[in-house]
């Protein structure tokens, strides 16, 4: 019979794994053991076992989804024993660990980051990933995500930001607050290279093809190429604009013409890449020539009245009379809008785009009271130099 091998406890202990003795926060890499639907057990170093449940084990990538017996993962030690010996672990824990380190790289490289807006406010849109709360706020919005609408309605500018939940946008880190768990965003920053790279390309006169980001009462805001302009309501058509929202909505795609540069702001037009209806107002609408249009728009300094689809005429408060003759204080005294009448050409003025309008002209009696008038004005005009020649001689 062999004889037995007696092994001293000290051999035991040289022969054994090192005892690992985890402290809180710290992560560690171990071996699954087994996965139940909230909880999973760690195999540590052959030593310890942990164990990870309740909301422990959910993290922002779903990792105990796709974990197995025998699967090597990662996780963060809460306490280092339990009252049952088991090592208390955490998935969410070090996927934040995980995370922080990711947005500190970030903050620290001025990287680029993906994240999803999971809610929104009236300042802007707010985010978690594995308890990092994270908020961009209104102003760092890119172009095209940024809310504009008429007079900064705080309902209109909230509805607009609820479209961008659970989209993905591309951020930079601007402030990182690790003690607190806060991460300020920029969407505007991650394209600031990406703009300033565009605006040395671009000039003046350029056609450029961009989506309407914005459309508000005095005109439609074009994001192209990373950068943002405007068509001022008076460059969106040749005609009078009533109201932009008639002319596009946000995400149309659009041809504009950059038309000025000053700093950031860029200047476009829409309506010169159409043909100029003014190139043959000359020909069509002669001085002294009798036109007849529908009145559009009463002003208190005249009326316009509808020329053709891109061209109104002005009649000026002091080419509008009655039927007597006599003048007027308002428009509205003898014109309503949608009202056909016939006027007068009386200038016209390409440069500007101005065509001039009487009624008077073609008023007679206006006209017989206006060369009384001015008949009148001639006679007083005499008789004053009748006066002064009198009493010169009176003074020799």
């Amino acid at each position: 019979m062999a004889a037995t091998q007696t092994i001293s406890m000290e051999e035991l202990l040289k022969s054994s794994p090192d005892m690992i003795l985890p402290e809180p926060g710290e992560l560690l890499e171990g071996n699954v053991i087994s996965v139940g639907k909230h909880r999973i057990l760690v195999d540590i170093g052959g030593v310890n076992t942990g164990i990870i449940s309740g909301r422990e084990t959910k993290d922002s990538m779903n990792t105990i989804k796709d974990l197995a017996p025998g699967d090597a993962v990662y996780s963060c030690v809460l306490e280092s024993e339990n009252e049952d010996g088991f090592v208390l672990l955490s998935l969410r824990k070090a996927s934040q660990e995980r995370a922080w380190k990711r947005f500190a790289d970030a903050y620290d490289e001025n990287d680029v980051v993906e994240v999803k807006p999971t809610e929104a406010n009236k300042g802007g849109l707010l985010l978690e990933v594995d308890g990092i709360k994270g908020f961009i706020p209104v102003s760092q919005l890119a172009p095209l995500h940024y809310p504009r609408v008429n007079g900064a309605d705080a309902n209109l500018i909230l509805q607009k930001l609820k479209k961008l939940v659970g989209v993905s946008l591309s951020v930079k880190i601007i402030n990182l607050d690790k003690q607190n768990g806060k991460l300020i965003l920029s969407e505007r920053a991650a394209f600031q290279e990406e703009r300033k790279a565009a605006l040395g390309k671009i000039t003046i006169g350029t056609k450029v093809k961009g989506k309407i980001s914005g459309v508000v009462n005095f005109g439609i805001f074009v994001a192209f190429e990373g950068l943002e302009g405007l068509v001022h309501i008076s460059e969106i058509a040749w005609g009078h604009v009533k109201n932009p929202s008639d002319h596009g909505k946000v995400g149309d795609e659009v041809e504009v013409q950059i038309i000025g540069i000053e700093g950031d702001k860029i200047s476009l037009s829409m309506k010169r890449l159409m043909a100029d209806p003014w190139a043959d107002a000359a020909k069509t609408f002669k001085v002294g020539s009798v036109i007849k249009g529908e009145i559009t728009r009463l002003a208190p300094f005249g009326a316009f009245m509808k020329l053709t689809d891109d061209i109104n005429g002005l009649i000026h408060l002091s080419e509008i009379v009655r039927e007597d003759g006599t003048p007027v204080n308002e428009p509205s005294e003898v014109l309503r809008s949608g009202e056909k009448v016939e006027a007068k050409v009386i200038d016209v003025n390409l440069d500007e785009h101005r065509i001039g309008l009487s009624l008077k002209a073609l008023n007679e009696k206006a006209m017989a009271l206006a060369e009384e008038k001015a008949k009148d004005k001639e006679e007083a005009k005499e008789e004053k130099a009748e006066e002064a020649s009198e009493e010169e001689a009176t003074e020799e």
